[in-house]
């Protein structure tokens, strides 16, 4: 079996479609030890500050998660701060 190379640690799950003119998007990562209630305060604040809105979120076993942020390509706002 072939070992299974390892992306950047924000690339996203090739079944996750980034790929729309109207959008932009933002993979993060949440390791371990954040919280589900403290992932939830992060992302509100991005929300409400950013504007951007959650599109996917993906649980791992060792409890990790990947979250894909989107907003409007028109929206002039800031990125959110790589360690989410």
């Amino acid at each position: 079996m072939a070992a299974r190379s390892r992306g950047s640690r924000s690339a996203v799950p090739p079944s996750w479609e980034t790929s729309n003119d109207d959008y932009e998007y933002v993979p993060l990562r949440l390791p371990p030890e954040v919280t589900r209630v403290t992932a939830s305060m992060r992302l509100a604040i991005q929300a409400e500050f950013g504007g951007w809105e959650l599109s996917r979120v993906r649980a791992y076993t060792d409890g990790s998660r990947r979250v894909l942020l989107r907003r409007r390509k028109n929206a002039v706002l800031p990125v959110p701060e790589p360690g989410l």
